[in-house]
């Protein structure tokens, strides 16, 4: 079995799981464990991300950190290149986007040293599984190649798998934060 047919496999199975435990959400815990997880980076350009369907939603924490600096949401770009992120807040009109998607219909790019990432599946090594277009993993190589950039993936306890398929490329998370618990990787 190639990799490619591994993370097919493993997205349809953290999918379904997603969808089951965003049924029995309770974002509060989640959204708690996020605010103080950026509280060290409070003030640094950050970069969260508008939920599509069933992901865990980050907005109201985002909605905070804009009270004390820049919050982008990502623009995606033409396959096989990085994302760029326009400055939003909670009464920024959006745009639809493909797949579901929105972002700023216009406003300023912010360029991140601190990323909400969201995510498929994620293990306890800090290795994330994304909806395969390598968006995130790009992002975070040449955010990473400038100056020291910090990852913090977000998403439901649920969503944890055993045994990722992993490629070279995949970018590791500094830190992975849950309704349950929050897990770093220093």
């Amino acid at each position: 079995m190639t990799v490619t047919m591994d993370k097919t496999d493993a997205r349809v199975r953290a999918l379904a799981a997603r969808d089951g435990a965003h049924e029995r959400a309770r974002d509060q815990a989640a959204q708690a464990r996020l605010r103080a997880a950026l509280l060290p980076y409070r003030g640094r350009p950050l970069a969260g991300f508008l939920p599509i369907g069933t992901e865990i939603d980050s907005r109201a924490v985002m909605a905070e950190m804009c009270e004390h600096g820049p919050v982008g949401v990502p623009v995606t770009p033409k396959r096989g290149n990085p994302l760029s992120f326009r400055l939003w807040t909670p009464e920024t009109p959006l745009i639809e986007g493909g797949y579901g998607t929105s972002w700023p219909a216009e406003g300023p790019e912010v360029v991140p040293e601190v990323l909400i990432v969201p995510l498929v599946a994620f293990d306890r090594a800090g290795n994330r599984l994304g909806y395969g277009g390598g968006f995130y993993d790009r992002t975070l190589e040449a955010l990473r190649a400038q100056r020291p950039t910090v990852a913090i993936g977000y998403a439901y306890g649920a969503q944890e798998m055993d045994d990722l398929p992993l490629e070279p490329t995949d970018q590791p998370l500094d830190a992975i934060v849950t309704e349950r618990e929050t897990l770093r990787f220093d």
